[in-house]
């Protein structure tokens, strides 16, 4: 089983470009590593089962702040719900969790609890997406069932994708809905947050510059 976190290279002009303007690309690639950074924290912090594969699912060149003990897995396919589609055929059962939550990311070690009693695991994000979805069992002929069709990034994203596992008749265990970091209002609420780690420092930064 794997705990598996898929993320973009924090490249400034190719991350939290939703964010520029006012943002900077530079300022946006610096709030995606740090974004990056605090989520491999986390689920250090929140997974203690060392027996866990810890993977990166990337696009793109591994980023300098990678731990060692991760490995970097390619994202194969053209949209997100292909690249998750692949990554669980690639990877197995286990969870797949977003950069952009680490706040959240600190509740992986009750997705792995339910992972091994059978049970898929969903946390829906207040955007309508979701932050993470973890999968007990894996069949690879089946696995496009998962993911064809599922409408990404939009406002019902993450209900689709609940219902769809219900619909394979899927036991499912929602997980604490969690804020994305998608929009300057979302970059605002981390830096007003008071978080530990680099996230809520650097959020406050940039805010403070952009003021």
């Amino acid at each position: 089983m794997h705990i598996t976190i898929i993320a973009k290279s924090p490249v400034a002009g190719l991350v939290k470009t939703r964010m520029c303007p006012p943002c900077t690309y530079d300022q946006a690639a610096e709030i995606a590593a740090a974004a990056l950074a605090d989520t491999f924290d986390a689920v250090e912090t929140a997974v203690a089962d060392t027996s866990l594969r810890r993977v990166l699912l990337l696009d793109g060149e591994r980023p300098a702040v990678t731990p060692t003990e991760f490995e970097v897995v390619a994202q194969r396919g053209d949209g997100l719900e292909q690249r998750l589609s692949n990554g669980f055929a690639d990877l197995g059962p286990g969870v797949i969790v977003g950069m952009e939550t680490p706040h959240a990311a600190a509740r992986l070690g009750e997705a792995v609890h339910w992972l091994h009693r059978g049970v898929d695991v969903i946390g829906l994000a207040t955007d309508g997406g979701y932050w993470c979805i973890g999968l007990a069992s894996v069949d690879e002929p089946s696995l496009a069932s998962f993911f064809d069709g599922m409408p990404m990034s939009r406002s019902h994203t993450g209900l689709a994708q609940l219902r769809r596992l219900h619909r394979l008749a899927r036991p499912v265990r929602l997980l604490s809905m969690s804020r994305d970091l998608d929009s300057i209002q979302d970059l605002h609420a981390a830096a007003r947050s008071n978080r530990r780690g680099r996230l809520g420092a650097v959020a406050a930064a940039v805010i403070a510059s952009l003021a």
